[in-house]
């Protein structure tokens, strides 16, 4: 079998859907498979995956924290769209500034991007899945 590259595109939010979910349940099997999973591109609501302040009830899956523990045992980039998240309220440190806002909630691990990244990683990787 041939290893792909991929990059996925999440575009449902953190909870309240099953989308993001789906996508890190794909992004396991895919690296099960041998595949090779380049980077994570949320969009829309998808960038609520990258605020550090959700806190999921002691029952529920932390799908942050699980999409970080990826991103960190597998080298995934975790890039979230910047005026995506800059209209939803996921700021980082120097749009804060930037903004002169009184915080940033990006979690570790993760960064802020442009469509062009997006727009490169549909170029350059074998595939690229939207959840």
């Amino acid at each position: 079998m041939t290893s792909l590259t991929y990059t996925l595109v999440v575009n449902g939010s953190v909870y309240g859907g099953q989308s993001a979910r789906s996508a890190y349940l794909f992004a396991l099997a895919l690296i099960e498979k041998g595949h090779r999973l380049t980077s994570v591109f949320f969009y829309q609501e998808g960038v609520h995956n990258a605020s550090r302040l959700t806190v999921p009830a002691n029952d529920e899956f932390d799908l942050v924290s699980a999409w970080q523990a990826l991103s960190k045992t597998h080298h995934v980039r975790l890039e979230t769209c910047v005026a995506a998240s800059l209209r939803r309220g996921v700021v980082g440190e120097q749009e804060s500034a930037q903004h002169q806002l009184n915080g940033e909630n990006l979690a570790d691990g993760f960064e802020l991007a442009g469509l062009g990244s997006l727009a490169e990683a549909m170029l350059t990787q074998d595939r690229v899945v939207q959840f």
